[in-house]
């Protein structure tokens, strides 16, 4: 068996990782790489295998860094099955139509420019026909059913707890009369979330690909730090300007809508006018009513004995371009949601525009940006950033709330790999920064006998 890291390794972006197997060769993810604009588009296009050779794709959860290159896989000639759960296929029909979308508008945006240079003109990754036919590979299965994809080699699903419908993928293989079990762990859940259930706990396993974000690094806030979020809102509220949140569509504003709901019934904040300015993220929200199964109990129960936990009176979804544009003439304090949540794309770039040089403003990050993408640049209190093409200086408010955070810790990840049964011979640490991955190495190297390995991107291993 062979497995090859062809993304996110060294990184946190662009989870692709091939696994050679009995003549079968099966992908896991399939992640747009994302960060600066030239690496990011040679990186995305090129890809270290041939789409044609591919036999099936595992997706774990349906984040564009896991699923986003996707479209351009199927658009180069792969033709197999593309397994994932329900709500991911689900939450993919929106996210690959709408990574389709900005890739386009902001081509074209880019290409105004780049013709006045005299520079050639751009062309976006793929189009909204190429992620509607990439749709059509999809297989669905829920958590717990095991379905044979390859030969002696059988997929399981199980709960990573991550977002709505993620998934660590178990790959079960018969190499003649050797069996050994595969865990992949997509993007590892903190448990304890706000809508969520826990990751569930793996039995048997032998060779491990884990993430490690976090793998140096322990959140300052428990998963429930509502007060807080409650304490930034009103302070911001005082300076009586705007609060800009850019947050992922999938998952984040969802939790967001969820706290805030509560905030304001419970009177820890005022009814200020709150907007979700993402018509991905209004799209989400109704993929995520008709998911119950992955909720937990708590929310549950809310949904089917009280009302809509994910909808209140001063709660308003915008979908259009004007409507969007308006919210820019707004008198007075208000909640801005927008996507993306690193600020490489979509709406919140302009409202980041309009808002970051007035220090009446605060942008509020509740969630993780890549190296060197805007939202990075923002959290580390950069004194100017660089916004579509032109330069501002930051004199908003910065306020970061990781409580939110969809990632374990370096502590919650040691215990979910301790939690986990089986040999685990061989360890591979992905989907981390370089210092994140080998921190996280060296602590499991304390405590376990196998063989630890900080993947490499391009590297190959044999097992």
């Amino acid at each position: 068996m062979k497995i090859t890291f062809c993304g996110a390794a060294g990184t946190t972006t662009g989870s692709q990782h091939l696994i050679e197997v009995n003549g079968s060769k099966i992908l896991l993810d399939c992640g747009l790489y994302q960060g600066r604009r030239d690496e990011a588009a040679t990186r995305n296009r090129e890809f270290l295998y041939n789409p044609e050779e591919i036999d099936a794709v595992v997706l774990s959860h349906a984040h564009i860094d896991h699923s986003g290159n996707l479209p351009n896989l199927t658009r180069n000639g792969f033709k197999g099955n593309i397994y994932s759960t329900f709500a991911s296929r689900d939450l993919c029909q929106i996210m690959l139509g709408d990574s389709a979308r900005i890739q386009t508008q902001e081509t074209e945006w880019l290409n105004k420019r780049r013709i006045k240079k005299g520079l050639p003109e751009l062309e976006p990754l793929y189009s909204e026909l190429d992620a509607e036919n990439c749709l059509r590979h999809f297989v669905n299965i829920g958590y717990e059913r095991s379905i044979p994809i390859g030969d002696g080699v059988t997929l399981t699903f199980i709960d990573a707890g991550h977002i709505l419908g993620s998934a660590q993928v178990i790959l079960d293989i018969k190499r003649g009369t050797k069996k050994d079990r595969l865990l992949f762990s997509g993007d590892v859940g903190r448990g304890s979330n706000t809508l969520l259930n826990d990751p569930v706990v793996a039995d048997d396993v032998d060779h491990l690909i884990m993430e490690s974000t976090y793998g140096g690094r322990e959140h300052e806030l428990p998963t429930q730090a509502n007060h807080l979020l409650s304490d930034i809102i009103n302070r911001a509220l005082e300076r009586k300007g705007k609060i800009i949140i850019p947050a992922f569509a999938v998952e984040r504003t969802q939790q967001l809508i969820y706290v805030l709901h509560e905030l304001t019934e419970s009177g820890q904040i005022p009814d200020v006018p709150i907007f979700v300015d993402s018509p991905l993220a209004v799209n989400a929200t109704e993929i995520f009513r008709i998911h119950p199964e992955c909720f937990n109990e708590e929310v549950y129960d809310f949904l089917f004995t009280k009302r809509n936990p994910f909808g209140f009176e001063n709660l308003t979804m915008v979908r259009k371009v004007s409507e969007s544009k308006k919210l820019n003439d707004v008198n007075g304090p208000a909640i801005i949601i927008s996507a993306s949540g690193m600020c490489e794309a979509g709406r919140v770039l302009h409202h980041l525009r309009n808002s970051v040089e007035d220090s009446k403003n605060t942008i509020l990050f509740v969630g993780y940006c890549a190296e060197h993408t805007l939202g990075w640049k923002l959290r580390n209190r950069e004194k100017k950033v660089n916004i579509l093409g032109d330069s501002f200086r930051v004199r908003a408010n910065i306020e970061i709330l990781d409580s939110f955070s969809g990632h374990a810790d370096r502590s919650e990840l040691i215990d979910y790999f301790d939690a986990m049964g089986g040999k685990k011979e061989n360890v591979f640490l992905v989907h981390g920064e370089p210092e994140q991955s080998e921190a996280m190495a060296k602590t499991l190297s304390g405590r376990h006998q196998g063989r630890i390995e900080v993947a490499k991107w391009k590297s190959t291993v044999e097992i």
